[in-house]
């Protein structure tokens, strides 16, 4: 016998969002399969991995270990709906000219979680970047091209906000 499905009121990208979920549904389920929100990926489906990140509150999260219902008074943002912030699209061009992702399955988890240290460190330095990015696993690329990508998109959104 599955578990009730009750209906839930989300706040995902700036938008309400009525999903139905059991209360073992994780956050991941239901952005995923409800939403079609596809970017956060199913990797290891145990929160070791990173490919499941979202913002969660300002915070990166493992949507894959967020319970949907637990998710219905906060503020939910998925790569889809950072993509045209300026930080996310500095982020995205400092990948493919750092060569920082490789088959791509870790690149929305790490764009999500440098997104969120940007916006809270401004300027990071290498170790809080290797900090910040400690919990996304990367098996194709190494670490050092992203540090780097990180690291320049960093400076680049210095250089526009000193810019007249």
């Amino acid at each position: 016998m599955s578990a009730p499905r009750q209906t839930l009121q989300l706040q995902v990208n700036g938008a309400q969002a009525e999903v139905r979920a059991g209360l073992h549904d994780s956050l991941l389920t239901v952005l995923r399969d409800q939403l079609q929100l596809t970017a956060a990926k199913r990797g290891c489906n145990q929160g070791v991995c990173g490919a499941c990140t979202v913002v969660r509150d300002g915070w990166p999260v493992r949507a894959c270990l967020s319970l949907a219902h637990g998710c219905a008074h906060a503020d939910i943002e998925t790569l889809e709906g950072l993509n045209q912030q300026a930080a996310m699209q500095a982020l995205q061009k400092a990948f493919a000219a750092e060569s920082a992702f490789q088959c791509g399955f870790c690149t929305p988890g790490m764009l999500v979680s440098a997104h969120a240290l940007l916006k809270h460190t401004p300027q990071p330095d290498a170790d809080q970047v290797r900090a910040a990015m400690s919990g996304n696993l990367c098996r194709c690329t190494g670490y050092a091209p992203i540090v780097a990508a990180v690291l320049q998109a960093a400076a680049q959104l210095r250089a526009q906000e000193l810019a007249p």
